[in-house]
């Protein structure tokens, strides 16, 4: 009656044996590290990075504890903060030789300290919130003036090559504020114009006026395509943040919109600010020139601007022409491929609707001239790839060469990077330090424990025996809790912490019931074993049915919360899975050791059972 087969045992056992696995790096806490990432979109992090790292450290006699090497960088692991620091010190000097000009971002940062081992089979620890872990918090101001600047510059660009497809004279076309002036010697050729545009954008508006002897038509946006250029534009920094952060390697960072013009970003266990600083306002962008033939790259006249190409790892200078002909929002995609005739590697490129109109007329132009793909950092340009133009060519092409497979890659990622689609400010620094964060994590770890202690020693004094069931299974949920958020990688805060105390509140009146429960059937004169089958199988329905309602209301803190609230509601729904699992088949498993193998159970240790008329 009272018995598991030995398959749900077996299952039970080896789901706690899983959880106490993955529970157990949380409790080796982490050590100081440094960490070397590329400071251009340009420069790799490889193997010859690598070796140059332990060199520079073997120089400087730096001892480390293991060197890792992953998507977002390179960390060396150190053995104390002093280490740390020399470490830095030297890599910065050595890898960063001219100061203003950096190749690398040499940061510190936090790495965890459990086994090699553990870190094999993916048993990682949950991460740490910025109130926990301490880090830097930013406000960035997004100018989305400049948002819709932008997007007239490109129209303009579009605009022209229209006209010109379409074979119709402007006197010029250019931005005035917020709208797009286009200049004609007569009305007739103004409406025409306006219907080739309309057809083309329908999210413009025209208003007609003259000026002297011009006959203009003016274009702007609705007001309904300026809020969805202005929301574009924050969708695109965010999603630009997101790949810029990872460089740092910060773990679970939190990058979102706030109100309708501002971007939080938080970046728990960022210890050096600067360097964060300097990667959140990076700001980079793509630009597609023709390349002079004729200019000397070395005493270029003033018509045209000079970049550094690297060509077999040597730098060579181009001269390319100050017109762009496309800028990275153009881009739509880039893919490294393969050339099914050559089989050598390419990138394929797609370019938008207005990006593809623009390279056709551009490629027509310049057949069999270069064309270079620039990417601006910092105000600094460099030629990421220069091919000759073979035929033309629109919203799809590829660029081949001389190039490997993994260079490939590189141009490919480069290309899909883009830029920020409207810039932005840094209006608001906040920095939280370690100690902060450790006192944060000392007082959240002493509130849970003691109310754990609390529970238990009041369960064990009124339930007895199984009192201490309970207590168990609640131990069981802690660690299972614990080891869901570490296997999904989670980010524990301090609202998190609370969620824990309050599953252990809420996970002890399953046991409750279930205890209560079965004094009931005892008191109804059912013998023991009869009053444990019953009280188990009886109180599942109330622990199911309070545990539904409860996950409502916190499936509705996760869908349309935010921030703090969002990482309650995540632990408080885990939390309600593990205890239902551990205040039922757990307790029942350990109850079933306790009292299943006995033939005759003449009572059973769960405190007094008060009878009626007794």
């Amino acid at each position: 009656m009272n018995r598991y087969p030995l398959w749900k045992n077996l299952l039970i056992l080896a789901v706690l044996a899983i959880g106490v696995l993955y529970t157990l790096p949380n409790f080796y806490g982490e050590v100081p590290a440094v960490q070397v990432s590329s400071a251009r979109a340009t420069v790799q992090v490889d193997a010859a990075l690598e070796a140059r790292v332990l060199d520079v450290l073997q120089g400087a006699q730096i001892t480390h504890d293991g060197l890792f090497r992953d998507d977002t960088g390179l960390r060396v692991r150190m053995s104390d903060t002093d280490t740390q620091l020399k470490a830095r010190d030297a890599l910065e000097h050595a890898l960063n030789p001219d100061a203003n000009d950096p190749g690398y971002i040499v940061a510190l940062n936090l790495l965890s300290a459990s086994p090699q081992w553990l870190t094999r089979i993916h048993a990682l620890p949950m991460y740490l919130g910025l109130d926990l872990r301490g880090g830097v918090h930013f406000l960035l101001q997004v100018d989305l003036k400049g948002a819709l600047e932008k997007q007239l510059d490109s129209l303009g660009g579009d605009v022209r090559s229209l006209l010109r497809e379409k074979n119709l004279r402007h006197n010029g076309v250019a931005r005035a504020g917020n709208t797009l002036e286009m200049r004609f010697r007569d009305a007739d050729t103004r409406t025409k114009a306006r219907y080739a545009i309309s057809d083309t954008r329908s999210d413009l508006q025209f208003t007609e006026r003259t000026d002297g002897s011009d006959f203009l038509l003016i274009a702007s946006q609705t007001q309904i395509a300026q809020r969805e250029t202005q929301s574009d534009a924050i969708r695109q920094n965010i999603t630009t943040l997101h790949k810029r952060i990872n460089e740092l390697g910060v773990a679970e960072p939190v990058i979102q919109q706030q109100g309708v013009d501002r971007i939080v970003v938080q970046l728990p266990g960022v210890q050096d600010v600067a360097k964060a600083k300097d990667l959140v306002g990076r700001t980079a962008t793509l630009q597609v020139r023709m390349v002079d033939e004729d200019a000397d790259p070395n005493a270029p006249p003033i018509t045209v601007d000079v970049f550094p190409e690297m060509r077999g790892g040597v730098q060579m200078p181009v001269a390319t022409k100050k017109q762009v002909v496309l800028t990275g929002d153009r881009f739509v995609g880039a893919q490294a491929s393969i050339d099914q005739q050559t089989q050598q590697p390419i990138v394929s490129v797609r370019l938008d609707s207005a990006g593809g109109r623009i390279m056709r007329d551009a490629t027509r132009e310049n057949l069999k001239k270069r064309m270079a793909i620039i990417l601006f950092e910092k105000g600094r340009g460099e030629a990421i790839s220069v091919a000759t133009i073979q035929g033309e060519f629109g919203n799809q092409f590829q660029i081949s060469g001389s190039f490997s497979t993994e260079e490939t890659n590189r141009l490919a990622i480069l290309i899909r990077s883009g830029a920020l689609a409207a810039p932005m400010a840094i209006i608001e620094e906040r920095t939280i330090g370690p100690s902060l964060g450790a006192d944060n994590i000392n007082k959240g770890f002493h509130s849970t424990l003691w109310g754990f202690v609390a529970i238990a020693a009041f369960m064990v004094a009124y339930y007895m025996l199984f009192g201490v069931v309970s207590v168990l299974a609640l131990t069981a949920n802690v660690v299972l809790l614990i080891a869901l958020l570490s296997m999904l990688q989670a980010t524990l805060t301090v609202p998190g912490i609370a969620a824990i105390a309050l599953t252990l509140g809420m996970a002890i009146d399953a046991n409750v019931l279930i205890n209560e429960r079965i004094r009931e059937e005892l008191r109804a004169g059912m013998s023991p074993q009869a009053a444990i089958n019953a009280g188990y199988d009886r109180a599942w329905a109330t622990i199911l049915d309070s545990n539904v309602t409860t996950m409502i209301a916190g499936v509705a803190l996760l869908a349309f919360g935010s921030g703090p609230v969002r990482g309650f509601a995540v632990v408080h729904c885990l939390g309600i899975l593990t205890s239902v699992f551990s205040a039922v088949l757990v307790s029942r498993m350990i109850t079933n050791f306790i009292y299943g193998r006995r033939r005759k159970v003449e009572s059973l240790s769960i405190g007094t059972v008060w009878k009626p008329g007794v």
